[in-house]
């Protein structure tokens, strides 16, 4: 029974190891930024930030004027932006926060791995009068090479992850069973000894009643 969860682990280690590319995110970040315009109307500092649908605001804290080119390393408390995973692409924009209306929208865009075709993985994101954005994905290039081999490359990951899927299953399979069979074995025991006590007691009960009837039992000399 010990030895269930080092199978479990074993498998599941085998099944990553087939699928290296199963799951990987590709982290982006934000190279630089100038903003054009500024869409409050009462001419305070903007609360400019960056959202993709479904995930938390990443505020923008030292783009405040307009005209001016802010860059940054990536190593900020507010990095990375967000993570893209092999070819999914997400709805993603850059907003400026209102205090009264609703936030103010730059652009709103699908953002993907692909688009970060630089040799650095360097993207630009230009909207006139509105922006201009240099977002970072180093990650990207290396996925997107990745996902070039041949066609026979293509098949043969297939099948590995056929077979890894498969092995999954048999072993998630074989390990409930196992679990079943350990589980339904220890209360057969413990049925089995229940049975048994019972068997004892009654016969020690039948001993009684017959020496009882003999007159030899312990209670054979009241009168």
């Amino acid at each position: 029974m010990h030895r269930i969860p080092i199978v479990l682990i074993f498998c599941t280690s085998l099944f990553l190891r087939l699928l290296p590319g199963l799951v990987r995110a590709a982290i982006v970040t934000l190279d630089s930024i100038e903003i054009y315009k500024k869409h409050e109307i009462f001419g305070s500092k903007p609360t400019v930030f960056f959202r993709c649908k479904g995930e938390n605001w990443t505020i923008l804290p030292d783009v405040k004027k307009k005209h001016v080119l802010y860059s940054f390393k990536g190593e900020e408390s507010w990095q990375p932006l967000t993570e893209l995973t092999d070819k999914k692409c997400k709805r993603c924009g850059i907003y400026e926060k209102d205090t009264i209306k609703p936030d103010d929208t730059f652009d709103e865009w699908e953002l993907c791995p692909s688009d970060f075709t630089s040799p650095h993985g360097k993207y630009i994101h230009y909207i006139k009068k509105e922006f201009k954005a240099t977002f970072l994905c180093p990650e990207c290039i290396h996925h997107r090479d990745a996902s070039h081999h041949s066609s026979g490359s293509q098949k043969g990951g297939k099948r590995s992850m056929h077979w890894a899927f498969m092995l999954l299953i048999g072993a998630s399979v074989l390990i409930v069973l196992v679990l079943g069979a350990g589980i339904t074995y220890k209360c057969w025991k413990q049925k089995k000894r229940q049975n048994e006590q019972a068997r004892f007691l009654k016969l020690f009960e039948e001993d009684d009643d017959i020496d009882d009837e003999l007159g030899i039992g312990p209670l054979s000399h009241v009168i």
